[in-house]
């Protein structure tokens, strides 16, 4: 049986909301309850936070521990490498890749993706996020171990090794060169199908996704993403609140 792991990319020095992984929800850091959600996953077979080495990552690495899971610590800026030397660690053979911004991480989604990725006999998987795709915040990637290597690999043969944004986005190289990889785009079912944003990038961000818990979350539980969704369908002012956030393109 291939074994799946799940790395958590996580660290303390957000730009634009820095220290976010370990602001208080309801008590917990998010990136607590961001791994409450991945062990609630039934094809996962162990769980990784991959942080830095920087000091300042220290409180990430504590939450690591204090939740159990596995932890690799790497290169700050070169992302792609402190996923693949996390992958060798840990003998991965499926990676489910998920970032420390998404507290709403949806364990039936990332099972969906983790099955499907399997059926459609691929190399990567991702879901849709377009208008009429999941929210953004239930984001996974599934890839095999093998296929990052392939991807490191390309990037060095082709002269992109010192190109920043294919060391520090992990993924970007292979959706970029979909004539290389076998590429499967997963659509979301129609009660997810909405146009939120379920990430946390700024403080508008974090305020909609602290409201969430405060009406819906109850202790040693995980709030069932459905719940969520009909949360904002019923209060759409709350569900607006940070559509002017924009998402970083590269």
């Amino acid at each position: 049986m291939a074994k799946v792991v799940a790395i958590i990319q996580a660290r303390m020095d957000s730009t634009r909301l820095p220290g976010k992984v370990a602001r208080l929800l309801v008590g917990k850091p998010l990136l607590a309850h961001i791994i409450a959600r991945v062990k609630r996953t039934a094809e996962i077979n162990e769980i990784v936070v991959a942080t830095t080495t920087r000091a300042s990552d220290d409180r990430v690495a504590e939450i690591a521990r204090q939740e159990g899971i596995g932890l690799y610590r790497g290169s700050e800026s070169d992302v792609l490498s402190r996923y693949l030397a996390a992958g060798q660690q840990f003998n991965a053979d499926i990676v489910a890749r998920i970032t420390g911004d998404c507290p709403l991480i949806d364990p039936v989604t990332i099972d969906r993706a983790i099955k499907s990725f399997s059926e459609a006999q691929v190399d990567y998987l991702r879901l849709d996020l377009d208008e009429a795709g999941y929210p953004r915040g239930l984001d996974v990637e599934v890839f095999y171990y093998q296929t990052l290597i392939r991807a490191a690999e390309l990037i060095k043969k082709e002269g992109f090794q010192d190109d920043k944004p294919y060391r520090e986005h992990v993924t970007l190289y292979i959706y970029h060169h979909p004539e290389k990889f076998r590429i499967f785009w997963l659509n979301p079912p129609g009660m997810l199908a909405r146009n939120y944003r379920l990430c946390v990038d700024e403080a508008l961000d974090f305020q909609l996704i602290e409201e969430i818990y405060k009406n819906l979350y109850r202790a040693g539980d995980i709030i069932d993403i459905n719940t969520a969704i009909d949360f904002l369908d019923h209060n759409p002012t709350l569900g607006a609140l940070n559509q002017s956030v924009e998402q970083k393109k590269f």
